[in-house]
């Protein structure tokens, strides 16, 4: 950690009245160990994919409609590399990730509805970033979880949803309340993220931002006193 982000750290710890703890709590939210992982493809095996920057940047995007074409799951695990990705773990328990984060905490957690993906079955995941594997979570009735978003068609018409929630003690132990603005702040740089990778893709990105808070914490069996969903988004070739 530069001398840059460990001053910004004491002012914030001052100002908040916090301490600042030496290890951070969880890398991830924790999950049964005799759950079954669905293995993806190793980052290092991806294709990569040279762009011109400024064309991609120019011509990014929201698409809304997309093919009745299935993702592979090499593309998926591209996607999920580039909005998550977790490159090292410090000795501290923290991770250097593809994605910026307030004080290294990387308070986010990714769910995945996958309604068009070969060789997954349709349904409710999560993606664990530190394994970079998938853990199937539950069945759940397509049109039901459409209905959920104020963006009801394309989340209807897309191979996959992405939901973003928030751990917010793994923030706010560091930042104290200030925190719940870096959580925020952190979704929109994985969003972008995703964007500009799947744009190499031929992919089309809808973020969702409108949506039942209530019922769709519900369905992520989540205690929104510690985990809420912050953002989504629907996506599909195009």
């Amino acid at each position: 950690m530069d001398k840059l982000m460990k001053g910004f750290l004491r002012e914030t710890a001052a100002r908040e009245k916090i301490t600042l703890p030496r290890v951070q709590s969880l890398l991830q939210k924790p999950y049964a160990k005799d759950m079954q992982l669905i293995a993806l493809p190793e980052p290092e095996l991806l294709q990569d994919h040279y762009v011109n920057f400024l064309e991609l940047v120019e011509t990014r995007t929201t698409h809304r409609m997309y093919k009745d074409e299935p993702l592979d799951l090499k593309e998926l695990s591209y996607l999920l590399w580039c909005t998550q990705g977790v490159k090292a773990v410090t000795q501290q328990q923290t991770t250097f990730r593809t994605v910026p984060s307030a004080g290294m905490r990387h308070a986010l957690e990714t769910y995945l509805f996958l309604k068009n993906v070969t060789g997954l079955k349709s349904g409710l995941y999560r993606f664990l970033a530190v394994e970079h594997a998938l853990l199937f979570i539950k069945d759940v009735e397509e049109k039901a979880f459409a209905e959920l978003f104020f963006s009801k068609r394309s989340v209807a018409l897309s191979a996959v949803t992405l939901l973003w929630t928030a751990r917010s003690e793994r923030m706010t132990q560091l930042c104290g309340k200030r925190g719940y603005r870096y959580l925020f702040l952190d979704a929109g740089h994985v969003c972008q993220n995703l964007y500009l990778a799947a744009q190499t893709l031929d992919i089309g990105v809808c973020p969702l931002g409108a949506f039942d808070d209530e019922k769709l914490n519900e369905l992520l069996e989540l205690d929104e006193d510690d985990e809420f969903t912050v953002y989504a988004a629907a996506l599909g070739k195009i």
